[in-house]
Formats: structure tokens, sequence, C-alpha cells
């Protein structure tokens, strides 16, 4: 780089060319990154004027689905904003706000992380080979009525897996786990194993010719009924044979047997029989 009597700095490049700063492309400039936005709600939230409207409501004894229709929202939206806020008789508008405004805020810190006892309870049956699903299952038994002692097995494998979520829990426990493997695969990602598929299955529409009239009794389809007051006897069971497409039904009587009398053994020959019909004997 050189200085001319004018002032102009001559720069010279890697190939002996000299040129002036005019002469040169600008050097873009990196954006800056913009700030984050601020925290906004969207319309399918409840507002605070709205929880305002559901603590009068609650003061003058309106019902849920009463507030839900003045306020033009869902029955059940509303009833779970009083519920998570205490209820009826707790239930107060500015908690109620500031408490959604700081569940909506992200990123949020994962439950292990903020429960240590809680952290500790799962990675001990982890090393136990415990699965996700059952710890929260045991979780859920030991501490019934304990919120913050419960987690679900989904919040489990999170924090097993999720980058984000590293300080939240012991990642070198997914060894313990019943894959084994450290990366979580997701189930479009997973191969077909072959398992409930029929190999050469044909198509109903390969189907031959000879079915649609119904005159093999192959192509039938039976069922067996059993009752009293049929034609053939007090006590006789038919089968018959029913073809779907065209609701014919064909008859086959079968010879009266007990349900109770095994091949080759009278009825008489059982003990404690009296010679009545089943269901009647005063034994029973």
């Amino acid at each position: 780089m050189e200085t001319l009597a004018r002032g102009a700095v001559v720069q010279l490049d890697r190939a002996g060319a000299r040129g002036t700063d005019a002469e040169r492309p600008p050097v873009p400039v990196p954006e800056r990154r913009r700030p984050p936005r601020p925290q906004t709600r969207s319309e399918r939230h409840l507002s605070g004027s709205e929880r305002e409207e559901i603590s009068r409501g609650i003061a003058a004894g309106e019902s849920a689905r009463q507030l839900a229709k003045r306020l033009g929202r869902s029955p059940s939206t509303v009833s779970r904003e009083i519920a998570r806020n205490g209820g009826r008789d707790r239930y107060r508008a500015a908690p109620a706000d500031a408490a959604a405004y700081a569940r909506g805020r992200r990123p949020k810190q994962a439950k292990l992380a903020q429960r240590p006892a809680l952290r500790t309870l799962v990675e001990a049956k982890l090393v136990l080979c415990w699965s996700p699903e059952q710890i929260a299952g045991w979780l859920r038994r030991q501490f019934p009525g304990d919120a913050s002692m419960q987690i679900s097995h989904e919040a489990i494998y999170l924090s097993l897996y999720d980058p984000r979520r590293r300080q939240a829990i012991d990642r070198s426990l997914t060894q313990r786990l019943r894959s084994g493997r450290p990366m979580r695969r997701p189930k479009l990602a997973r191969q077909p194993t072959g398992r409930g598929i029929i190999r050469g299955m044909v198509s109903i529409t390969a189907r031959p010719a000879e079915v649609e009239d119904r005159k093999v009794p192959g192509h039938w389809e039976g069922d067996l009924v059993m009752g009293t007051g049929l034609r053939q006897s007090r006590r006789s069971s038919s089968a018959p044979a029913a073809t779907r497409p065209s609701s014919r039904c064909r008859t086959a009587s079968r010879p009266s047997r007990s349900p109770r009398t095994s091949p080759g053994v009278s009825s008489a020959s059982r003990p404690g029989y009296d010679g009545r019909s089943p269901g009647t004997g005063a034994g029973r």
C-alpha cells in the first residue's frame, strides 16, 4: 500500500495490480442481530380483561358455561382456567394473569433441573434399569397428591436425549435404557421389521368369480347359534351359514346335546342329577 500526492490510497493485490479505494468494491458489513422481540400473547389465549370478567362472574355466582358464552370462549377453556388457579373460591384475576405470563416464557427450564429431589429419584430408578414409563407410574403411586414429585415419561426421555436439557439429568444413563442407544430415533426413521405383514397376501379384488354366486360352501360365513324354542326340539343347536352380500341364510340342525354332557357320558350318571333340565335344579 502506497500513498500518492493527492492523498489517495493505492493498494497492491497479490497479482501486483494497483487500484484506489474508490475502485475497490465495498466490503459487506455483517448485519447486526435484531434484539429479541418482546413476549406477546396470541389471540387464542385469555387476556387480562377476560380474566377480570371471569373473576366478577364467579363472585356473581355464574357458572363456567355462562361465563364462556358471555366471553365467546369454549366452556372447557374457562373451566381449566378456574381449576388451574385455585378454583372458584381462590381465583383472582391478577395472580392468574401473572402465572399465565410466567408459564408462557421461553426457553423454559426442565422440571428435573428445577427439582433436585425428583431428579435423584429418577436417576436412581434409571440405574436399576427401570423404563421411563415405569418411573412415571411409580411416582404417581408414591406421591399421589404432590404434582412437584411427578413427571411424565416423555419429559424423562427429553431430558435424556434433548441437547437443550443437558443440565437436567445425567445423559450417560441412556445406556441403562432397554434400547441402549445414545440418540433417540424417531418413529418415521425406524426400519420395518416385517411383523404384522402377511406375506404373499392376495387382494380381495383378485378373488375368483365363483365367490359371487355363493354356491360353494367354503365361501359362506358360518356361526353357531344355541337356544330353546327352535323347531327341531326344545333344546337344539343350529349352524346358519349366511352370505353377507345377498343376506341369505341357510340352517343346518344338529342333534340335541346338553353343553354340560361330554361325549360318552350320560346325564343320569352325573352325581346330583335329578332328571330336570339344566338351570332348574334345586341344588344349583
